[in-house]
Formats: C-alpha cells, structure tokens, sequence
C-alpha cells in the first residue's frame, strides 16, 4: 500500500430549482410518465433555464456549498479539474472561470472531457497529483448544463438528462484511506453511437447544421444501452475480483446515474443488497459529469469512515470505469 494516499475530505452538490417532470414531457412530446419510469426509473429532472449562466455557474455552487461546509480556504487549493460535457464556451476553459469565481487564485485549472466519464477519469487525475507529493488540495468538480444540448423534439433523449454539479476536494491521507484502485477503459468504436454531430472540427456550425438540428445530442439507445449493461459491470466484478472484495465486504455502489436498469444490471452481477446501491435518477435524470458528485452529496450523512465504495460510469467515446475507493471521514 502506498504511503500516502489520495483521500475525498468534503463534497458539494447543486442542482438548479426549475423541475421538468414526466408529466411536463407529456406535453411536448409524445410519451408517459409509466414510459419513462418503466425503462428509466426518472421521474423529473432540475433545468437551469437562464440562458445567461452555463456549467461553471453549476459548478460554483456546488464549490461553494463545499467551501461553506468545510471551511476550507479557497486560496490554499492548489488545482481545479473541471469535468465536463458541456463547457460554457469553446476555447477559453471553463475550469479557470470556476476557479476564480470561488477565489481560488492560487490554483492553476483545466476542463477534463470524456462525455459521462469525466468524473470518475477526473478522480483517477485528481489522486495521481495528490499521491505525487506536489500538491495538498484538488478541487475535483462535475458539472453539465445538459439541457443546452438537448432537443426537446427528440423524445429519445429529453426524458433522459437534466442539469446538475457536484464537487468534492481530494486530500493526501496516511491511513489508508481513499482511492485504492483503478480500471479505466475506451473504445473509439463507440463514438458513432453517443454524440453531437456538429460544432467540432469536422463539422463547424453553419446555418446548415443549426437548421438540420446537429447542435444536439444523438443516441443510438439499444447499442448504448448494451455496450453500458455489459462494460460498466464488467469491470465494477473485475475491480472487486482484482481486490478480493467480497459482496459483503462493499458498502456502497455510487454508479453513473444514466438509467436505473443498468445500474441494478451493475449492482446485480456485483451480487449487492439493493440497499448499498446509491441512487437519486428519480430526482435529477442523468447529469452526465455531476452524477457521480451529487450522489455523494445527497448521501454524504450515511457515508462512514472506511467504506468501502465502488464507483462505476460508462460515456460517449465510448468511455468506462470502476474506482475502488475507502472512504475518509465521518460527517457527523
């Protein structure tokens, strides 16, 4: 074991107060609230409709809600990751206008991109430097304003994603504790199946690509939902395999919230009770980045030092991971 480890010491969550539930899509297209829950297992999800304020105004409260519950100072955090798929603007990094929005001006910052595996990617980036000796405090942040790139015609993928952030700070610790083990994976193969055609370097925005509606997000749901059953289980077994963790032994499953059947898929070849499976879909949709933060936000009371938790994502790209993580601190 190494001697010191990269450990979660605080969390926060936000998520915008604008609700769209189930009975609202009805109403914009043609689907039902049974519909939805059925194969999704959402009721609503939260929307930030000011179209002035983009992902780091979500990631600044969910800092701020952590600087407020921790009391950490803002000028002693030494970097910012902001995970993200959806940045306010091309170019200038929205990391570095999160950072200085919170005050944390002696922090260098950058977005990290990888679709709905940005987060987990994130923690594995955020241990490597705390476990590197150079740096004390990371601000690991999850955010996506996922309604910007949504076409709400599209009944495929608008009962899906709502708006969300989270974040958590990572620590050194000499006890053990926090990130143990990692299993990353991509398939570029994927990319066909999960993604927005237009605005990148193959396709530029032009009146063509905004008439023809490319701007939005694409799924090719079945494909997706195969490829997520079958590779974010797989590798949630191996990592509890590769670790002699036993079903008994793991105390939480904090997966990607993208729909409740492939998490329960997940949790069940894992062999886990229901109860040690984290899950807020029903509240908030799948929020890409923040789904992951917001879970260990929401359940931040019922985490006990020494967990043991199983993180689990599966992304555009295709992306796809589990994290083997004990957690750090008791929050009351």
């Amino acid at each position: 074991m190494k001697s010191t480890t990269a450990a979660i010491t605080a969390v926060g969550g936000y998520v915008p107060e604008d609700v769209l539930s189930n009975q609202d899509l009805e109403k914009m297209v043609e689907t039902t609230d049974e519909w939805i829950t059925t194969r999704t297992g959402i009721k609503e999800r939260r929307i930030l409709k000011d179209k002035d304020k983009g992902s780091s105004y979500l990631g600044v409260k969910a800092s701020e809600e952590l600087i407020n519950k921790s009391g950490v100072d803002p000028e002693s955090i030494d970097m910012v990751i902001f995970a993200t798929a959806t940045p306010d603007m091309p170019v200038a990094a929205s990391a570095s206008y999160l950072a200085t929005k919170i005050g944390a001006k002696n922090a260098f910052s950058y977005d990290l991109m990888a679709a709905c595996s940005s987060f987990l990617y994130g923690m594995s980036t955020a241990s490597a430097y705390i476990e590197s000796g150079r740096y004390k405090k990371v601000l690991l942040v999850g955010a996506d304003k996922m309604s910007s790139i949504i076409d709400y015609q599209d009944r495929a993928t608008c009962i899906i994603f709502g708006d969300g952030g989270g974040a958590v700070l990572f620590e050194p610790d000499e006890e053990g504790m926090g990130l143990q083990d990692e299993i990353l994976r991509t398939d570029g193969n994927g990319r066909d199946f999960l993604k927005i055609d237009a605005g990148g370097s193959i396709m530029p925005a032009s009146h063509k690509t905004v008439d023809e509606r490319k701007h939005y997000v694409f799924q090719d749901g079945r494909t997706v939902f195969k490829f997520a059953v079958s590779n974010m289980a797989g590798v949630s077994e191996q990592i509890m395999k590769r670790n002699e963790l036993s079903a008994a032994s793991v105390d939480h499953l904090v997966a990607h919230q993208a729909n409740k059947r492939i998490v329960g898929a997940t949790a069940a070849r894992m062999n886990l009770e229901p109860e040690k499976v984290l899950m807020n879909i029903q509240r908030y949709g799948n929020t890409t980045s923040a789904t992951l933060p917001l879970l260990l936000s929401d359940y931040e009371s019922k985490l006990k030092k020494g967990d043991n938790i199983i993180f689990a994502t599966f992304g555009g790209g295709f992306t796809w991971g589990s994290i083997y993580l004990k957690w750090a601190y008791n929050s009351n």
